[in-house]
C-alpha cells in the first residue's frame, strides 16, 4: 500500500491504516508526517482527524500513544467533537495513571530515591529494568496524557458522561436519585438535585492521581483540578456580616479565584451586600470571555467549621453538609488583589444566584457552623 495523499487529513488517513495493519514501519512514517502537518490542518481535517485518532489510540504502541492523545486534544481545542475523542483518550488517561502508580510502587520497592524525570525520550533501559517497561512509559507520559485530558475535560458534556458511566455501572440510578432527594428536602432545599464524584468515573481517575502524587511528590495540579470542576452544583452561601443566606448552583469553575469573582458579582452586584462588585469585563473573564482583568477581594471564603478556603483552592474544597455545599462569607481579613479570569481558559464557568433564603432557612444553616473568630487553616 502506498500512502499519497498530502496534508494533516491524508496523515490521518495512513497513520491510521497503518496502526490497523500492525504495520510498525508505516506507522512510524505517518506518525512523523501527523506531527508535520498538524500546524497547517484544515478546520475540516481536524474535525474529522480527532475522532479517527482517538478511535485507534488503544492499538497505538505505547510510547507514541501519548503524543498521539495530545494530537488530539490539539484536534478538539480547534473544534473536533469532544465527546467522540473523549473514551479513547481517558481510557488511555487511567491506563497511563495505573502504570505511573506501579511505577512508583516498583521504584520504592527496588531501592526508592527521587523520582526521575522524564525527558522527551523513552525511559532508559536502567529504569525499566526497575519498574518494567509499561510502568515506567506510564510515569514518562502522564504529563502528555495531563495535556489531552484536560483538553477534553474542559467540555462538560464529557465530565457529565466520564461521571454517568461509572455511577451506572456502580449503582442503581433511581436508588442514588431517591437518596439525593431526601438529602436536599431535609436541608431545606425543596427541588434542588445534589451532585458528588463519590463513586464517579472522575473520583477514581482523582484517587489514581493523588496515588501517584503521594508516591512521586509532584502534583499534576491541571488534571487534579479539572477532574475536580463541579456542574450544576448547588451551593448555599451564608453571609455573616448581614446574616442572610443565599442558593446558587455553578458550574465549570477552575479555582477560587474565579468563584469568588462570580459570588462577589451575584451578591454585591445583585444589590444583595454591600462591598465592592466587580466590574462587567472581571466578571466576563470568569465566565466565558478571553484574557485577566485586575480585580480585589470581596470576602474572606470560609468553611462551616472555620477553617478558611483559599482561593488558590476550588469549589469542590467546599464541604458538604446535610448533602448540600455550604460556604460561609465573612469579611476580608486583609486586601487582596489578583487577575481576574478562569483557571481553564477554555472551560465556560457559571454560577447563577437561584433565590435568597428565607430568614428562618438562613437561620437553621448558621446553625451549623461554627462562630465567628480567628480563622484556621
Amino acid at each position: 500500500m502506498i500512502f499519497s495523499k498530502a496534508g494533516f487529513g491524508g496523515a490521518v488517513a495512513d497513520f491510521e491504516a497503518a496502526v490497523v495493519a500492525q504495520d510498525a514501519k508505516r506507522s512510524s512514517k505517518a506518525f512523523i508526517r501527523l506531527q508535520e502537518t498538524f500546524g497547517r490542518a484544515k478546520e475540516t481535517e481536524l474535525f474529522a482527524g480527532g475522532p479517527r485518532l482517538a478511535a485507534v489510540l488503544e492499538q497505538v504502541p505505547p510510547s507514541p500513544r501519548a503524543v498521539v492523545a495530545v494530537l488530539v486534544g490539539a484536534c478538539v481545542e480547534r473544534g473536533a467533537d469532544a465527546e467522540r475523542c473523549a473514551p479513547g483518550v481517558l481510557t488511555g488517561l487511567r491506563a497511563a495513571l495505573e502504570g505511573a502508580v506501579a511505577f512508583g510502587e516498583a521504584w520504592a520497592a527496588t531501592g526508592g530515591g527521587a523520582f526521575p524525570v522524564p525527558d522527551d525520550g523513552e525511559p532508559g533501559e536502567k529504569i525499566v529494568e526497575r519498574t518494567g517497561f509499561e510502568a515506567a512509559v506510564g510515569w514518562w507520559t502522564l504529563s502528555q496524557w495531563e495535556m489531552a485530558a484536560v483538553a477534553l475535560l474542559n467540555h462538560r458534556a464529557v465530565r457529565a458522561a466520564l461521571d454517568g458511566e461509572a455511577v451506572r455501572a456502580a449503582l442503581d440510578g433511581e436508588a442514588v436519585r431517591a437518596g439525593l432527594d431526601e438529602r436536599a428536602v431535609g436541608a431545606g432545599l425543596d427541588g434542588v438535585t445534589v451532585h458528588g464524584q463519590a463513586g464517579s468515573g472522575r473520583g477514581e481517575l482523582l484517587r489514581l492521581l493523588t496515588a501517584v502524587a503521594q508516591a512521586s511528590g509532584q502534583e499534576l495540579r491541571c488534571l487534579s483540578y479539572a477532574l475536580q470542576v463541579l456542574d450544576d452544583e448547588p451551593l448555599v452561601v451564608l453571609h455573616r456580616p448581614t446574616a442572610t443566606g443565599y442558593l446558587l448552583r455553578l458550574s465549570g469553575i477552575g479555582d477560587n479565584f474565579q468563584l469568588h469573582t462570580l459570588l462577589a458579582d451575584a451578591l454585591i452586584g445583585g444589590g444583595h451586600v454591600a462591598g465592592r462588585a466587580p466590574s462587567p469585563q472581571e466578571v466576563a473573564v470568569c465566565r466565558e470571555t478571553p484574557g485577566q482583568v485586575e480585580t480585589a477581594g470581596s470576602f474572606e471564603l470560609v468553611a462551616p467549621d472555620g477553617d478558611r478556603l483559599w482561593n488558590e483552592g476550588t469549589p469542590a474544597d467546599i464541604p458538604v453538609v446535610d448533602g448540600v455545599r455550604l460556604l460561609v462569607l465573612d469579611e476580608p481579613s486583609y486586601a487582596r488583589s489578583w487577575p481576574a479570569g478562569r483557571f481553564f481558559p477554555g472551560m465556560r464557568g457559571d454560577l447563577i444566584l437561584e433565590r435568597a433564603l428565607e430568614p428562618e432557612e438562613t437561620e437553621r444553616w448558621l446553625a451549623r457552623v461554627s462562630p465567628a473568630g480567628e480563622l484556621t487553616g
